[in-house]
């Protein structure tokens, strides 16, 4: 049996794509699709610990129009790490902070080598070295 909130969230998807002339398909993980009651199933927690989240500054949901809270896939999968962090490694909001701002810095690395790695390969590949060698 279907949920009414999963029901609204469909439909909702379903009138913004008609209405982008866009197929589901193209959808970002930053476009807000899912109601604050859709993604409290999906976590299994209430929606005042997802407002409490939101209020602790841990995550900003998209708003409608009439200020209906709408989650976009990566707001999710924060809010999985989040609500991880809090229950089960028994973390406070500043040490969560902690660990999502660590995360955003290892991830800013991990592309600044990507570039850097991308770079010396293509002054390899002008000076006429195979790849990885020296």
């Amino acid at each position: 049996m279907i949920n009414i909130d999963i029901l609204c969230s469909l439909i909702y998807i379903d009138i913004i794509m008609k209405r982008d002339d866009k197929p589901i398909t193209d959808t970002s993980n930053d476009e807000p699709l899912y109601t604050i009651g859709v993604v409290s199933r999906m976590l299994k927690c209430d929606p005042s610990t997802l407002r409490r989240y939101e209020n602790a500054g841990l995550v900003t949901p998209g708003r409608t129009e009439g200020n209906t809270r709408l989650y976009s896939n990566n707001n999710v999968e924060t809010l999985r790490l989040v609500h991880r962090l809090i229950d089960e490694e028994k973390l406070n909001v500043h040490g969560v902070r902690m660990v999502l701002r660590l995360q955003e810095e290892i991830k800013e690395l991990k592309e600044r080598v990507q570039e850097l790695e991308n770079r010396l390969e293509s002054l390899r590949a002008e000076k006429g070295h195979p790849s990885g060698s020296t």
